[in-house]
């Protein structure tokens, strides 16, 4: 081979799929097709946020970048696009002012140039699932105007109704829906109620998914559990990332899912570690009660599942310094911890540290530390606040995700489902692990929301810990996120059971002298 046929040959290997349009035309190109976002990434096995950074300026990479070319030139071919002059007309136009609706997902979108409106045909700059139309009333009033004046058009049907807005759950933002009712002539009220708009079709519940996920992957083995387990623990981080962008819908902050962070929050060397001390407990008291005792080892159920509700950063992550502490944001603080003077009775909050000086730590350790150290519980001084790197904050951003597994884990234990609850654990253990520096998840880097949810699931035990010896109980040892050993009736201070909320026994066993023996 001749050194241009190797140069041949590695041009070859660069194939026309590795070019890919300018963001903006990505855009262009699904919406002149009226694809929404959510059917492209069904179509390319990733999630509908995935695609908006695609088409705001992030590059997809390896055969999904392949396949997304792939789909781009296809659209381009089909569509015959414009010439460019009419594009620089079109892009000559004012743009409007964003309307709050666009915060409501993936159902409702912004076009880049103007669509006919599917009620009253007058141009429309959004798109609600799939079909443009106008989001103020007031826009569609004048062409709909003389539909009412036709005696006609007066009697015919009113099939494109509004629908009927869903009632809000407790968690549910306030969020305008885009709909509204065209002003068109109306049947008497004795009429049968308006239908919903056959484009508009009931959202499913979130931990529907979970269900179909489940049923899909037993009928496909043939009703075979551990086969059906094992695929669905192999997909359980892509399925979970799809759960989250569905019940992300409707929501009211929008969310940095690779943002810049600061080198605390990089590993110090490929197999290393980053800055951040998670407070992770590694406990066990140093002298028991006199006498024998009956220890028993307690499990936590879903710790990382309940740990999920805590305080995150929505976007990049900014420098502080100061004592200070701001409670509507969120991040990492470098400290200087309090004295500790209750190891013989309660672990350190901070965890099994023997180092002195500043540490860097998670939202949730600052806050149980503060909260540890005023009027109520007086178990220590405050920490020393040095400097900080926090975002704006939500403890709700994570909430409907929580809640359609939590709800999806209540039904499988109801039923004696192993599957699904291998399946949930599986979802929100891998979720938590791969959102940092991790080539299984690819779709969400925020290493800062790892160590805090980490470090949340870590401040709940020692609470549970702290509740114990607040009830009498002698508290033996506490460890990881889950386990906690005590002495004495834990059944009056922890309900037993397999749910969230509730404890079961891991082991017990016997520790201590009886009295009179060496």
């Amino acid at each position: 081979m001749s050194d241009f046929d190797a140069i041949d040959s590695l041009l070859a290997s660069v194939g026309p799929e590795a070019a890919l349009p300018a963001p903006e035309q990505r855009l262009r190109l699904r919406e002149a097709a009226r694809l929404s976002k959510a059917q492209v990434a069904r179509a390319l096995g990733v999630s509908p946020s995935t695609v908006t950074g695609w088409e705001t300026g992030r590059d997809p990479s390896g055969e999904v970048r392949t396949r997304y070319a792939y789909l781009l030139e296809g659209l381009r071919e089909r569509l015959e696009e414009p010439e460019p002059e009419a594009e620089v007309e079109a892009e000559a136009e004012p743009e409007p002012e964003p309307s709050p609706v666009d915060e409501a997902g993936d159902d409702v979108e912004s076009l880049g140039a103007p669509e006919p409106c599917v009620l009253c045909g007058r141009p429309a700059r959004q798109r609600v699932a799939g079909f443009a139309q106008h989001l103020d009333p007031a826009e569609c009033e004048t062409a709909a105007a003389p539909v009412a004046q036709d005696p006609v058009a007066a009697q015919a049907p009113q099939v494109l109704a509004a629908p009927q807005a869903p009632a809000r759950t407790a968690n549910e933002s306030a969020v305008p829906r885009a709909t509204h009712t065209p002003r068109t002539a109306r049947p008497p009220e004795s009429a049968n109620p308006p239908t919903r708009r056959a484009f508009q079709p009931p959202r499913p519940e979130p931990s529907d998914l979970v269900t179909q996920a489940v049923r899909g992957a037993l009928a496909e083995h043939h009703g075979d559990v551990e086969a059906a387990t094992a695929a669905l623990v192999k997909r359980a981080i892509p399925d979970a990332m799809r759960l989250l962008d569905e019940s992300r819908k409707g929501a009211r902050y929008d969310i940095i899912a690779h943002p810049w962070i600061p080198d605390v929050l990089r590993k110090q060397t490929a197999k290393g570690a980053d800055q951040i001390w998670e407070a992770r407990p590694k406990w066990t008291r140093r002298e028991l009660p006199p006498g024998e005792h009956e220890v028993t080892a307690l499990d936590i159920n879903g710790a990382y599942l309940s740990a999920l509700k805590t305080h995150l950063p929505l976007g990049q992550l900014e420098h502080s310094t100061g004592f200070a502490h701001d409670r509507r944001r969120a991040g990492v603080h470098l400290i200087t911890p309090p004295v500790w003077e209750h190891e013989d009775v309660l672990p350190n909050p901070i965890g099994n540290r023997e180092e002195p000086g500043p540490l860097w730590v998670t939202e949730p350790t600052l806050r149980l530390l503060q909260r540890l150290s005023g009027p109520k519980y007086g178990l220590c001084e405050p920490p020393e606040i040095h400097e900080s790197f926090t975002s704006g904050a939500t403890e709700n951003l994570l909430e409907k995700f929580r809640i359609a597994l939590k709800d999806a884990r209540d039904a499988a234990l109801a039923d004696g489902d192993e599957v699904t609850l291998e399946y949930v654990k599986a979802m929100y253990s891998k979720f938590v692990s791969t959102m940092g520096e991790s080539n299984y998840n690819r779709e969400l880097y925020r290493p800062d929301w790892m160590h805090i949810i980490r470090s949340q699931a870590f401040a709940n035990l020692w609470m549970k810990a702290y509740k114990a010896h607040d009830e009498g109980l002698a508290v033996v040892r506490a460890m990881g996120t889950d386990e906690l050993h005590v002495i004495g009736d834990w059944r009056k201070v922890f309900a037993e059971g397999r749910g969230v909320t509730e404890v079961k026994v891991k082991d017990t066993y016997t520790a201590g002298a009886v009295d009179g023996e060496d």
